[in-house]
């Protein structure tokens, strides 16, 4: 589920062939794990970049006593995906994304939103280089398979794209959670009046396009046993930033690896995501990555809150509406 929900008319038949069980059981499976949030969705990963959108991390350096208010200020804003307290002087991290028409931009949005927080600071810090961007949760493998080097990946960082209008609709019309039934598909065929094989075959040339990156399950990770996620943050040389960042991204226990700008307060050009079941686990996963590498100036950042987690939703009307209300455009 998590890896490669399939592009087919009954998934869940295929999904239950793979399971060796019937597809009455993955449905009643899957849903009972939805309602126990175990599975936080199941929904088409739409890829931010490809589709025009400019997005980055930021980090904040926010009054402790002020961080649950600037938290829901940053929340309100609808391409705000991510937010956690983490265990630093920056201690609100977020991902943010505008979208190509939004006349305040990336910049002037930030503006905004330093200003209504009271942030003392803000660093800005968009992907220089993509190593990789997959979360599937080892929910088989020990704290050894998690710290396994595997092959490296050529960097990977998708330009925007070609679309047209069917593709927005296709978009609005799959966006979300995707209802658990046996033709899930066929709630948006019907709703942009195609048969549900020609909308499959459409998601399936935004694949190859790149504008679609994969249909997944995504998990609660606390829930689903990964209590820990440690942001492992590396001082790398400037001439050793392509070779050693797919070595670091290959590592099984690593699920977002980038390489970001560096600045006078923040000398990390490579940050690695570990997830791990403990925070040992994750520290397990950095360590064999520092031997492996032999870069050892790192910094590992823990969230203890998380404010907000949630799969963007692509062409609403909510992004005009919040620069209509805070920045009166």
């Amino acid at each position: 589920m998590q890896g490669a929900f399939p592009l087919a008319k009954r998934p869940y038949a295929e999904v239950a062939r793979a399971a060796a069980i019937t597809e009455a059981e993955t449905l009643l499976r899957v849903q009972r794990m939805l309602d126990g949030r175990i599975i936080r969705q199941v929904t088409p990963i739409y890829d931010t970049r490809a589709l025009g959108y400019a997005s980055m991390l930021v980090a904040a350096k926010v009054d402790d006593e002020q961080l649950w208010n600037a938290a829901k200020v940053v929340n309100a804003h609808p391409g705000v995906s991510h937010n956690y307290r983490r265990n630093h002087d920056f201690n609100m991290w977020f991902t943010i994304a505008t979208p190509p028409d939004s006349p305040l931009g990336l910049q002037g949005t930030l503006e905004v939103l330093k200003a209504q927080t009271g942030a003392e600071s803000i660093r800005q810090l968009p992907t220089l280089q993509l190593f990789k961007i997959r979360m599937d949760l080892e929910m088989e493998g020990d704290t050894r398979a998690l710290s396994v080097e595997g092959e490296a990946q050529a960097p990977a960082d998708p330009d925007p794209v070609p679309y047209d209008e069917f593709d927005i609709a296709v978009i609005v019309a799959t966006q979300g959670d995707m209802p658990v039934v046996a033709e899930p598909y066929e709630p948006a065929a019907q709703r942009l009046r195609v048969d549900t094989e020609a909308l499959l075959e459409h998601m399936r040339g935004m694949r190859e396009r790149a504008l679609l990156r994969r249909v997944a399950a995504i998990l609660f990770h606390r829930r689903a046993g990964f209590s820990a996620n440690g942001m492992g943050v590396w001082k790398v040389p400037e001439g050793e930033v392509m070779e050693l960042g797919p070595r670091m991204a290959a590592f099984r226990g690593v699920s977002h690896c980038y390489q970001r700008p560096t600045y006078q307060d923040w000398p990390y050009s490579v940050f690695t995501m570990a997830h791990g079941r403990s925070r040992e686990e994750c520290d397990a996963i950095l360590d064999a990555i520092a031997e492996s590498t032999g870069i050892q100036d790192r910094a590992t950042l823990y969230s203890s809150t998380e404010y907000k987690k949630v799969r963007l939703l692509y062409f609403t009307e909510d992004y005009r509406a919040w620069e209509r209300e805070h920045a009166g455009v």
